[in-house]
């Protein structure tokens, strides 16, 4: 019986001793067979399902990304070729810009696409009407910037040449977009002698920043903008690549407001 429990003592003991080393061979051998699985795995074939998988995944991708480009030129985007000098210094002719025919409001200072297709200007009361004209010679698309909005008081006083003024609402409104030296004068158009009146709500006085040599709401050409004839808002200019600039931010304020 002693004998037994000697043996059986003894074989723990032989079986603690071993154990550790039975251990790291256990591991190692492990680590070996995960290696090979690893190896295995990545000389799997490139196979014909394989590569048509990846090119079905590459199309998926690029028409998705083609689909996007199409939405965004069809209803966020469109290209404007820039024609004519009435917008500088803001743009050049031969420039080229992004209109958006998505937008939310029209502000004061916004760079509008316009379909100059009617002229509508205001009677002694103030009430809008389509003037008739048996040849418009600017009947297309300019490209004017917006002064005062629909309900607001707009104001040109040209009684000294050299020192124009512009306001809105009784305020001389601050500039800094026009041409240097150009001057705001109404000459013999149909606004000359009712200024000031009030924009009729819906449409928009507008005039280009090169204030000489544009033909906008001063002119028996062009009158007032109803909403209907906006094409759409300037936001960005794409070309010249060296001249890229975003215009939604193009603004008027008035002159006691401006920061000194």
């Amino acid at each position: 019986m002693e004998e037994n429990n000697i043996l059986n003592e003894t074989e723990e003991l032989i079986e603690e001793a071993v154990s550790p080393e039975q251990s790291e061979e256990t591991a190692a051998e492990e680590l070996i067979s995960s290696e090979n699985r690893s190896a295995d795995d990545e000389k799997k074939p490139y196979t014909k399902k394989t590569f048509l998988s990846d090119v079905l995944e590459i199309a998926e991708s690029t028409l998705i990304t083609i689909f996007v480009i199409v939405l965004v030129f069809t209803y966020l985007l469109h290209p404007v070729n820039i024609v004519g000098h009435s917008m500088e210094p803001t743009l050049y002719g031969k420039d080229r810009i992004f209109m958006t025919t998505v937008y939310f409001d029209i502000k004061d200072g916004d760079i509008l696409v316009i379909d100059n297709n009617a002229v509508y200007l205001v009677d002694d009361f103030g009430e809008p009407y389509e003037a008739q004209l048996s040849n418009n010679p600017i009947d297309e698309c300019i490209i004017k910037r917006v002064i005062a909005c629909g309900g607001e008081e707009i104001n040109i006083d040209d009684s000294d040449p050299d020192n124009c003024k512009v306001m809105v609402n009784g305020k001389l409104i601050d500039e800094p977009y026009i041409k240097e030296g150009a001057r705001t004068l109404v000459g013999s158009g149909p606004f000359s002698g009712k200024f000031p009146f009030t924009v009729p709500e819906g449409y928009y006085f507008v005039m280009g920043d090169n204030r000489e040599n544009s033909s906008d709401s001063r002119s028996g050409y062009v009158g007032l903008v109803k909403k209907e004839q906006i094409y759409g808002k300037a936001v960005m200019r794409y070309s010249p690549i060296k001249e890229i600039k975003t215009l939604f931010n193009s603004y008027k304020k008035s002159s006691d407001e401006r920061e000194d």
